[in-house]
């Protein structure tokens, strides 16, 4: 009977005729946008909060550490989980979380209920964001169809993450702070309504189980590495409160290493590493997301620290880079057919490198065109060429069981890489600073934060000429 009902249950699904591929896409994308933007949207919000829930300076960052920690923390949990139990039925119950959490947020009262939905929101977006790519690489065959399709995926998310400082200062100056998390209400629903009538239903369906060890120690392990790196602004590098998350961190990830390759059905096959495109994608992610995440942070306190802008008007300032992230990521799947996805990657973040050298040499009396538009401009434009062709690579050639894990790979390692980097760089400016508090010292500490990111993105554009596949490999 069991049977008869499950055959009966998938002849009603085929009779159903697919969305179309533009309606998934863009399902698939607003997700995504909802995800990238409140990593941001929060930060243009902090004084308000302060000043109405009376959080004091360890409490503000936690608004945005809260969120941040439990995204990384639960991001490879939420990619296995869509594998097994379904992506379009994870794309809702994350959105479903990360909306009523909004919410919740939005309806906070006190310190304690804020910091709690914004880590029901980071666990939501943990859950959505891998199911977001996944459902865009299923529903679009391999080829240049994907690569517009990723293309658009990383368009819309690269605009969430600068559309946020213009949101944040648009809402918080038209109405309050809380408009920042209530606007996810009306949107998220929008979304959840259509996606439920709309998205088909995939899975890996080998009958699988969810490795609950390696679920809980990954969890975990992510998460403490992300609290210490947390801890690195406030308390250095070499405090106790630092270096202690940051070893029990690596202690619960190398236990997990050791877990997987032992368990039958491990949560994440360290097999998958032996594919050069998934190991050279990530690795590359990574260190894009350790250089340009906090692109726009410094970028907008330049803005209003040094040069004097209102929230609103460094918001505008990057809405030029906003505009061409999308430029360069819609570039980037008409030079994949022409040159290859190597050359691309490499090309993109070669140019955002030059942006970053550019912006380095910043002056405490910068003009806007010269000193913000033009070398956010590059930046930008890089961003878009190169991440299109990483996640093309990362996610080609791999298993329809593994697509919502390598998914999430891909998000853990743009937004493991971006919150590490956000720790060092930050570092690196305050110490430059010296606790002056000068204009002119002030522009020595984020200059040195975007020499430092040049190198970076300079060695990562050799390490993807020399690791990167020639060729997207096949399935």
């Amino acid at each position: 009977m069991t049977r008869m009902l499950r055959a009966a249950d998938t002849t009603r699904a085929s009779r159903r005729p697919p969305p179309p591929t533009w309606l998934v896409v863009a399902l698939a994308c607003a997700g995504q946008f909802l995800v990238v933007l409140d990593v941001s949207v929060a930060n243009v919000a902090l004084p308000s909060i302060r000043a109405d829930l009376g959080l004091g300076a360890s409490g503000l960052q936690w608004v945005a550490n809260a969120y941040s920690i439990a995204f990384a923390g639960f991001m490879l949990l939420g990619g296995r989980a869509g594998d097994l139990y379904g992506r379009k039925r994870m794309f809702l119950v994350g959105l479903s979380l990360f909306t009523l959490a909004s919410l919740a947020g939005g309806l906070a009262q006190e310190s304690w209920q804020l910091l709690l939905a914004r880590s029901v929101q980071g666990l939501g977006a943990a859950v959505l964001a891998p199911s977001t790519l996944t459902i865009l690489t299923s529903a679009v065959p391999e080829g240049a169809a994907r690569a517009r399709a990723i293309a658009t995926w990383t368009a819309v998310g690269a605009g969430g993450g600068a559309a946020g400082g213009l949101v944040g200062g648009v809402l918080v100056e038209a109405m309050s702070w809380r408009w920042v998390l209530l606007i996810n209400v009306p949107i998220g629903a929008v979304v959840l309504a259509g996606s439920a009538a709309r998205l088909a239903e995939s899975r890996a369906g080998d009958g699988r189980r969810l490795d609950l060890p390696g679920a809980v120690l990954v969890t975990a392990g992510l998460a403490t590495l992300a609290y210490g790196i947390s801890q690195t602004e406030a308390e250095g590098w070499t405090a106790a409160a630092t270096l202690v998350p940051l070893a029990v961190g690596l202690a619960l990830v190398g236990l997990f290493l050791a877990v997987e390759a032992r368990t039958t059905a491990p949560l994440m096959p360290l097999g998958l590493f032996r594919k050069r495109s998934v190991s050279s994608s990530n690795a590359a992610m990574f260190l894009c997301g350790f250089a340009m995440f906090c692109m726009w942070y410094f970028m907008t306190l330049y803005a209003q620290n040094v040069l004097g802008y209102t929230p609103l008007e460094a918001g505008l300032a990057v809405v030029p880079s906003s505009l061409a992230v999308v430029l360069g990521s819609k570039l980037a799947p008409r030079l994949l057919a022409v040159a290859g996805a190597r050359t691309v990657a490499v090309l993109g973040t070669l140019v955002a490198a030059v942006g970053f050298a550019w912006q380095s040499t910043m002056s405490a009396h910068g003009s806007y065109v010269t000193a913000i538009m033009i070398p956010g401009v590059l930046m930008m434009v890089g961003a878009g060429l190169s991440a299109t062709p990483l996640a093309a690579l990362a996610t080609s050639g791999v298993a329809p069981g593994e697509a919502g894990l390598v998914s999430g790979l891909v998000n853990t390692s743009r937004v493991m890489g971006g919150s590490l980097g956000l720790a060092v760089m930050s570092t690196l400016a305050a110490t430059r600073t010296a606790g002056s508090g000068t204009p002119e010292a002030v522009t020595a500490g984020y200059a040195l934060v975007f020499r430092t990111g040049t190198a970076v993105l300079v060695a990562g554009a050799v390490l993807m000429l020399l690791w990167l596949p020639r060729k997207t490999p096949a399935r």
